[in-house]
This record gives C-alpha cells, sequence and structure tokens, in this order.
C-alpha cells in the first residue's frame, strides 16, 4: 500500500470487530510493583503465548541456531544469536539480515525476534544476528544504538565465517523501539559509506519522530501519538515517558530519523508495517512520505483496526498470521535488487 490519502489513514484508526473482541477476552496480563518487575511480567507474558506462534521454537532440521560474544567499543560483550540454514544458501550466497528487538530501548530480548530470524533463514536462504543490546535504564543513551552497530561491523567483519554475503545484500530490521534503530543505522550506513553498505531497512511499526521535534506545519498530520486511545498495548503512553528512562539527545540523528540534518536522500529502501491503532501510526505514514519525497523506494502496509504489536499479543487472530506472513513478502521484497 502506497500514497494513502489522510481520510484512508484515519479509517484505520476504528478498532476492528476480532480485535476488540481478542483483547477485552484476554487483557494484556503485565504488572509489577516497579519497572523491573513490570520488564520481568512483560517478558513471561510474551513467553506464554510463543506456542500460538507460527514457529513456535527451533526448527533445528532447518535452521541452526548458535550463541556468540560481540565486543563493543567499550568492552563489553553483546550477545548475538546467529541463524543460518542447514538446506543451503542461495546459489548467490546469503544475505545477511540484523534484527534488533523492541520494548521501548528498556524491555525486550533476542527471543523476541527468532521467529522472524527461523523464517528469513529458513525461507529466504538469509544469515540472520539477532542482537540483545543493552537496556534503558541501567544503560542510556546511545549505548544501545552504539550496540547495534557495533554488532553490525562485526557481522560484516566475520560474514565470511558466518556463512553470510553481505554483497548479496544488508538488511537492518526491528519493530518498535527495533524499527528506530533499524532506520537511524540505514542513515547512519549512508553517512558513514559502510561497505558493503545497508541496502534495507525493516520498519516494523517504529518510532521514527519525538512529538517535541515535530516540524510545525507537520503537527496536523502528527496526531496518533494523543488520539489513539483504543490500543491496548500502547494507549497509556504519555509523552516523555520513553524519554525518562532511556535519556535521547533530543536533536541526535542515533534518536530521531526523521529531522536528520543530513536528510534522507540515498538511504536504503524502506518496508513499512503499521497498525491503524498504533499511537505511532503517523510518525511512520510522515516517514514513508519523507523518504520517497527523497527518492528512495518504499514499501507501506497499513493494518487497519488493528494496534501497536498486536501480532505478539494475540498471534492467536487470523489477521496475526496474516501479518507474518506479510513480513516475509516485505523483507523478501527488500532483498530484490
Amino acid at each position: 500500500m502506497a500514497h494513502l490519502t489522510r481520510d484512508e489513514v484515519l479509517a484505520s484508526g476504528e478498532v476492528a470487530e476480532d480485535y476488540r473482541k481478542a483483547f477485552e477476552a484476554r487483557p494484556l496480563d503485565i504488572k509489577g510493583n516497579d519497572f523491573f518487575e513490570v520488564r520481568a511480567s512483560r517478558a513471561e507474558h510474551l513467553r506464554r503465548l510463543r506456542h500460538l506462534y507460527l514457529i513456535p521454537g527451533p526448527i533445528p532440521d532447518e535452521v541452526s541456531e548458535s550463541t556468540h560474544e560481540v565486543p563493543a567499543r567499550d568492552g563489553y560483550s553483546i550477545r548475538v544469536r546467529v541463524y543460518q540454514p542447514i538446506k543451503g544458501p542461495p546459489k548467490e550466497g546469503s544475505p545477511l539480515v540484523m534484527m534488533y528487538h523492541e520494548g521501548g530501548w528498556s524491555m525486550g530480548d533476542i527471543t523476541d525476534e527468532d521467529l522472524n530470524c527461523r523464517m528469513f533463514a529458513r525461507d529466504l536462504g538469509c544469515v540472520c544476528v539477532n542482537v540483545e543490546y543493552r537496556l534503558a535504564p541501567e544503560h542510556q543513551f546511545p549505548i544501545g544504538v552504539n550496540d547495534c552497530w557495533d554488532a553490525l561491523k562485526w557481522a560484516l567483519n566475520n560474514a565470511e565465517s558466518l556463512k553470510a554475503t553481505p554483497t548479496q545484500g544488508v538488511i537492518v530490521g526491528g519493530a518498535s523501539a527495533g524499527g528506530n534503530l533499524a532506520a537511524v543505522l540505514a542513515l547512519l550506513s549512508r553517512d558513514t559509506s559502510l561497505s558493503p553498505p545497508i541496502t534495507g531497512q525493516y520498519l516494523c511499526v517504529p518510532a521514527v519522530l519525538p512529538e517535541y521535534n515535530v516540524p510545525e506545519h507537520l503537527a496536523p498530520l502528527y496526531r496518533s501519538r494523543y488520539d489513539s486511545r483504543s490500543d491496548p498495548v500502547l494507549k497509556d503512553l504519555q509523552p516523555g515517558m520513553i524519554e525518562a528512562i532511556y535519556k535521547p539527545e533530543e536533536k541526535s540523528p542515533l534518536w530521531d530519523p526523521f529531522t536528520h540534518p543530513n536528510g534522507h536522500k540515498d538511504v536504503a529502501k524502506a518496508y513499512f508495517q503499521v497498525g491503524g491503532l498504533d499511537p505511532l501510526r503517523d510518525e511512520a505514514v510522515l516517514y514513508d512520505r519523507k523518504l520517497r519525497e527523497a527518492g528512495v523506494l518504499t514499501r507501506f502496509d497499513l493494518y487497519a483496526g488493528y494496534g501497536h504489536m498486536f501480532w505478539t499479543n494475540y498471534p492467536e487472530m487470523k489477521r496475526s498470521t496474516e501479518f507474518v506472513e506479510d513480513t516475509l513478502k516485505g523483507v523478501r521484497w527488500l532483498l530484490e535488487r
């Protein structure tokens, strides 16, 4: 889907009936007396649902998995999980896919991207590197994004031993905070003339424009952060909540890819998946437009009536299965020359 009208975007904010039934029947069961209890409760909530995923666990006959320790610039060891196709790579070699998990820069781990990495390795012949970057508040900005970049550089430097062929494509991707990190790294790749370069960015329900950096002329089109109150996951998101934990620099391009001082020309092509109920909806729509205006090829799937991370929290829905199938199609498109 591309070139959405504003009426189409606004109409997507009406709750789909099957989604309403799902979240009313099973509200999110995440609780705790402090931030760290909430983090643990959220991880347990997602763990209990993974048996419902299209790929609920390892598939050792089709994809091998191994854990590695990657050196960060400050000497810390970043844990990554590498997924390799067992049946052999494409004859030209395996593209490299780097995945960065969601969780508001402060929650989540590599289990959140297991499904996508297994699917990309099995069905696309990719070598995937799933990165467990450091989290806030223990490790605040820019440590997490630096970890993601350092892991990418490590993967490129060790591509031969990982059985990856980056000249066949380098994709960065993730959901929510992970989508932000992917967008930031795609711009950093361009600005540093990374070789081989990032060739595609998978931006899933991404956070790409903080409310305090919205250009005045775009303010009327940036309403979902304030108006989307039906989303069962982010309905209580308030201005400044994430920043209070992550402590980013307001104008840094390592935090805000939308207002990048060097613009967006020549950045890698992008595939978006966005929920109509999601408070982050409008910034994704605006970022898609900004990329297209800069001459960047994009593909945009909007899920009218569904919210932030709906496919992970309610995987039993038919629309969740379709979302995952679309993910595969979109990343396959990113790999096309």
